[in-house]
């Protein structure tokens, strides 16, 4: 009703983007990717002319190509409509959910929020000596040198680890360069923090990976008026998921999701 009176407008507007979960292409409820989050990002900037962007994080990280198309997005929106962007870190964002951070113009704490991790890893099983010992012959044939490395199967290959580790060399100096590029001066110039490391709410903030202790809510009050006005969009849970019903792949992601926050003590 109040928007048909001409003398009252409606307060500014805040749109809110929860990004909560492992970062991955693949399917799994809850995993963020670039084509599922692309509608709700192109919405959070071009629906009712918002003051700003809020992104609230929870996540431990995953692919570093999705997380470099997530943040490209976002800045590119950014840009593109001179709205700013705020990231709020709730119990983790580290490694890509890092990525995600540094997208935005200035990053906000908890307390006891978890971020850093600017590395990369690469996990996995060795199990040829298991296959050996039960009678089982491995069989691959391949046309070039290179296409069975790191197979599980077969005994590690120091050439093979040798070439892993370039690989991840590549994508930690990308990783790097994004978090250089825009937390700029604001970084520790007296430390590495590159190292794959960790850190805790106010001790995140000395050595610059991000801006201050603040919750979405109030800093948006802060900066924008009591009025504010938050437009929330979040991924929407598969039907069988809202309805309860859980299937094997669903299980097994949610495993995988509550390894990988593990890592940092916290749980999805």
């Amino acid at each position: 009703m109040i928007k048909h009176i001409p003398f009252l407008r409606p307060g500014p507007k805040v749109g809110v983007i929860r990004l909560q979960g492992i970062i991955a292409s693949g399917p799994g409820p809850g995993r963020l990717s670039d084509a599922a989050l692309a509608p709700l990002v192109e919405k959070a900037f071009r629906r009712g002319k918002p003051k700003a962007v809020a992104l609230v994080i929870n996540s431990p990280g995953g692919s570093p190509v999705q997380s470099s198309l997530i943040g490209a997005r976002i800045r590119r929106l950014s840009e593109e409509k001179g709205i700013p962007v705020h990231a709020f870190v709730e119990d983790v964002a580290a490694s890509g959910g890092y990525w995600l951070a540094a997208a935005a113009d200035q990053i906000w704490v908890d307390p006891n929020s978890i971020v850093g991790s600017i590395g990369v890893i690469s996990s996995g099983f060795g199990l040829n000596k298991f296959i050996s010992r039960h009678g089982i012959e491995r069989r691959v044939h391949t046309a070039g040198e290179s296409k069975s490395m790191l197979d599980p199967f077969q005994p590690e290959k120091d050439e093979d680890v040798a070439r892993l580790k370039t690989l991840q060399g590549q994508i930690h100096d990308s990783f790097i360069d994004h978090v250089k590029s825009r937390r700029g001066d604001r970084l520790a110039s007296d430390r590495d923090l590159f190292t794959g490391d960790i850190w805790v709410g106010e001790r995140a903030r000395e050595i610059g990976l991000v801006d201050g202790v603040a919750h979405v809510v109030p800093k948006m009050k802060e900066l924008f008026g009591d009025e504010v006005r938050f437009i929330s969009y979040q991924q929407k849970k598969p039907l069988l998921s809202r309805l309860g019903a859980r299937v094997v792949g669903d299980a097994l992601s949610e495993f995988e999701d509550r390894a990988a926050y593990a890592r940092f003590g916290v749980q999805p």
